[in-house]
């Protein structure tokens, strides 16, 4: 039986990282043997940016919306709880965008949910 050799499928492999490693400095973007781990660590990093990004994206609307609560004279947790109570059901995203774009809209909202509490 014929020996089989890694040549073609470690080349692949090289290759392959080398590629992620576009960008890097010094050796991790043109030798593998640096490059490798610089990769995997990267990849490591992404995947946690990625769950991290939307948990400081939560943190960003919950500031706005806490910031034209407040301004509307009601605190967060109260506002809140508020909505809650009276049946409304918008999302801490839109909220915060109304809070920006139309605060006409989100005054009525604060109105609501005093009314509420």
């Amino acid at each position: 039986m014929a020996r089989v050799k890694k040549g073609m499928n470690a080349h692949k492999r090289h290759k392959k990282v080398l590629k992620q490693a576009k960008g890097f400095y010094g050796r991790r973007k043109n030798t593998f043997r640096a490059a490798n781990p610089a990769v995997m660590r990267s990849l490591r990093s992404a995947y946690v940016g990625r769950k991290n990004k939307k948990r400081e994206y939560r943190r960003l609307w919950i500031a706005r919306i806490n910031a034209a609560a407040r301004a509307n004279g009601i605190s967060y947790s109260k506002f809140m709880d508020g909505l809650k109570k009276s049946g409304i059901e918008i999302n801490r995203k839109m909220l915060s965008e109304m809070a920006i774009y139309d605060a006409a809209g989100f005054a009525q909202l604060c109105e609501t949910a005093k009314k509420a509490n």
